[in-house]
């Protein structure tokens, strides 16, 4: 967990994720980031100087696999707060539309539910788990697919419901999460959505895996390129 919880301080206090006060709406999937990040925010709980609450917020898209009981131990386990929210994603992306690409579709339709919920319950910001590698699969989906130099920010706000987002594991490398899970045994939904391991950015976690064959310092190099180039939102009082 200590590990966990580096990475996870080491962002937080970089873009100053955490304000005194804040009621943190942590969105849980299931997955072994999502699980990982509600973990560290209540062992953070424990000793940071800022003050704050989590409450924990799943969305239920209607897919066979999902197990509400498993979400709802971990949070009786921690002690944290379960909001869970049940939907038809699943039926409007995949079975009415029947759409080609539904990943953003999908991901709209969860964070306008994760957003409401939010605002039902008192909180002002949302955690997301997305881990470094995420970091870099966008920044190169981006510049691959459309022609652009991004990638997500570390902390951003939205005007129109006045909630801030943050992800604190951009710093946490994918198989250091999975080393964690491993580790400690922690049971995790076995995956979050029927695309898995057939979208896009499959794809690109296949290519950098295959070029740092050839580079070993790719991912390094990616990461220094977003931050370096200041990208939107990632310029902070280290660089």
């Amino acid at each position: 967990m200590q590990k966990i919880l580096g990475f996870m301080r080491k962002a937080i206090e970089d873009y100053h994720m955490i304000d005194d006060g804040d009621r943190i709406a942590v969105a849980l999937s299931g997955g072994k980031d999502s699980i990982s990040m509600l973990m560290g925010f209540k062992g953070l709980q424990r000793f940071y100087p800022k003050k704050f609450d989590i409450v924990a917020v799943s969305v239920n898209p209607g897919f066979e696999f999902f197990s509400e009981e498993l979400l709802k131990k971990h949070c009786d386990d921690l002690g944290v707060p379960l909001f869970l929210e049940r939907t038809h994603i699943k039926e409007i992306v995949f079975d009415i539309r029947n759409e080609k690409n539904p990943c953003s579709l999908c991901a709209n339709l969860r964070r306008g539910i994760l957003n409401s919920v939010c605002i039902r319950e008192g909180c002002n910001k949302i955690a997301l788990g997305h881990n470094e590698d995420d970091v870099l699969e966008t920044f190169m989906l981006n510049l691959l697919y459309t022609g652009s130099i991004s990638t997500f920010a570390p902390i951003s706000y939205m005007d129109r419901s006045k909630i801030t987002l943050i992800r604190p594991l951009i710093y946490a490398p994918e198989k250091e999460i999975r080393k964690f899970i491993r580790k400690h045994n922690i049971s995790i939904m076995p995956k979050a959505c029927p695309m898995d391991g057939y979208s896009k950015r499959e794809d690109v976690k296949k290519m950098i895996k295959d070029l740092q064959i050839d580079i070993p310092h790719i991912r390094a190099n990616l990461y220094g390129a977003i931050r370096r180039n200041n990208i939107k939102g990632w310029k902070n009082e280290t660089n």
